[in-house]
């Protein structure tokens, strides 16, 4: 099962346009999928103090927290669609990963850290931003590759090597034919 994990509020940004793409795609390859859309879901990404105070022994009192754990515990594969903000991820998307990837459920601590979510066999971040993607690497300190894939997705148990980043940068200068062709060519670069 693929988990798509989706972080925009506007349905006609150019995000929900991959989201689009690529759920047409797994339709027409009757592949199954589910998403977790955080903004039309209303998920609340801050940790109260009495989920603060629970938060070591993994306990969530959110529902949404738990429907999107079982989600995920029932898939094999993870797909984040996100636009890059002030060069890192929207804060509904770090409230996520602080609320649902508890103690217990994404990691454990008993002999040092072990991420728990080694089930998952291939992950797909795909990103937008105003940057590129080389100034992302170089000039923003890396938040993505660096920070969210090889240290955060890594320490829940998704493997650097699994997890493949589509990032379309110059959104807000790019072409219609430009864009069209990355909607195009996306299922392919996907694959990769």
């Amino acid at each position: 099962m693929k988990t798509i994990i989706y972080s925009h509020l506007y349905d006609g940004s150019f995000n929900h346009a991959i989201l689009d793409r690529l759920t047409k795609t797994f339709d027409n390859q009757k592949a199954d999928y589910q998403i977790i859309n955080l903004y039309k879901d209303g998920f609340n990404p801050v940790l109260s103090s009495e989920e603060l105070r629970n938060y070591s022994k993994g306990e969530s009192f959110d529902p949404l927290v738990k429907k999107y754990q079982k989600m995920i515990s029932d898939s094999d594969e993870l797909i984040f669609i996100f636009p890059i903000w002030w060069h890192n991820l929207p804060a509904i998307l770090k409230g996520f990963i602080d609320k649902t990837m508890v103690k217990g459920f994404a990691y454990n601590e008993d002999n040092g850290w072990t991420g728990l979510l080694t089930y998952i066999k291939k992950t797909t971040v795909i990103t937008t931003s105003t940057i590129t993607k080389e100034y992302l690497k170089t000039e923003s300190g890396d938040p993505i590759q660096g920070v969210f894939i090889n240290r955060t997705l890594a320490d829940i148990g998704l493997k650097p090597e699994n997890t493949n980043w589509i990032h379309f940068g110059e959104v807000n200068i790019t072409s219609d034919e430009v864009r069209t062709k990355f909607l195009k060519d996306l299922p392919d670069i996907y694959k990769n």
